[in-house]
């Protein structure tokens, strides 16, 4: 069993929420590849460690990464047309987005070159009035979620592009339906994409577990890099 009775450096244990203190503990595993079984992992780390009507966060790009999401960055072959692209899209303290050729071609890929070529023009007209951020608006979730390196994700995917979850609240019922099914275990499962900038929700039961979970990894408590710490049990 991998699972840290202490918090992640930096990070504090507790978090409160409605009154209600939640301690937290991190579970450390391998690096999750391709076609890895999430729930055959957490069961092996935390198993025994669990209990009814925890809350349970995981990292998304673990969740991609199982599904087959993820793509180095050297290998990903990319077109003239996301070439150009790429370069007028801005990049922002969250990371590089779609301001490379190889993330662009990802996001092509996502949602369709019409809906890429539509966003930037609107974009193109609307920055004239001093009008910012309607790119990423109009392509939308999966072509805004695609993560490119950063030097401090866990290698080896700090040499790689990742796309967001497939079906993120399928995941979460999965995982929900497995533990009860196999460890008789009421979980909540969130899938959170979180960093030191702010915290999305792509996976819960229902608006006030999103809110909650928001509220769980305010702090970005699962960390980005060497941490190895995908999952994140919260307990009242």
């Amino acid at each position: 069993m991998t699972v840290l009775k202490k918090a992640n450096e930096g990070k504090k244990i507790e978090m409160s929420f409605d009154d209600v203190v939640y301690n937290r503990y991190p579970v450390k595993t391998d690096i999750v590849k391709e076609g890895d079984n999430l729930f055959l992992i957490l069961k092996k780390e935390a198993g025994n460690f669990l209990k009814n009507k925890d809350v349970i966060l995981v990292a998304e790009s673990v969740v991609s990464i199982s599904e087959g999401g993820a793509f180095k960055f050297s290998e990903i072959k990319y077109g003239k047309i996301a070439k150009i692209l790429s370069h007028f899209v801005s990049k922002t303290p969250a990371g590089i987005g779609l301001g490379t050729p190889q993330t662009m071609q990802l996001a092509i890929k996502e949602v369709g070159l019409l809906r890429i070529l539509f966003a930037a023009s609107v974009s193109a007209v609307t920055k004239l009035f001093g009008m910012k951020g309607l790119f990423y608006k109009i392509v939308g979730e999966r072509a805004r979620g695609i993560d490119g390196p950063t030097s401090s994700t866990l290698p080896p995917y700090n040499q790689y592009a990742s796309l967001i979850p497939k079906n993120p609240d399928i995941f979460v019922r999965e995982m929900e339906e497995a533990f009860k099914k196999e460890l008789d275990l009421d979980l909540q499962f969130i899938v959170i994409d979180a960093n030191d900038i702010g915290v999305n929700i792509l996976g819960a039961r229902n608006k006030e577990e999103e809110v909650l979970g928001k509220i769980l990894a305010s702090d970005n408590p699962l960390g980005q890099g060497s941490q190895s710490t995908p999952f994140l049990i919260c307990r009242q």
